[in-house]
């Protein structure tokens, strides 16, 4: 099922950071859903949102993070990005 465009507060709320490699992770919100990937670059982890069109189709920076896109942290953790994405 895609996911709303709108940011909700479950949606802001970072629930989960998967590892997928060394320098990737995918973060899902509180609900389970796929709302970014944090990448590794140049010692950065840097925040990559991801949303869906009414089709299902991938919307690179987009979806209910998407004033989130490329906020850098220092760790992939998710009680980092939670805080970081309730300020913005």
């Amino acid at each position: 099922m895609p996911m709303s465009n709108s940011a909700s507060g479950l949606a802001r709320s970072v629930c989960l950071v998967v590892p997928v490699n060394a320098s990737a992770c995918r973060v899902l919100n509180a609900t389970g859903e796929h709302v970014g990937n944090l990448k590794l670059i140049d010692g950065r982890w840097k925040f990559k949102a991801i949303g869906y069109d009414e089709r299902g189709a991938v919307v690179p920076g987009g979806g209910p993070l998407t004033d989130c896109h490329n906020t850098q942290f220092d760790a992939p953790d998710a009680a980092l990005l939670s805080a970081a994405f309730a300020r913005i």
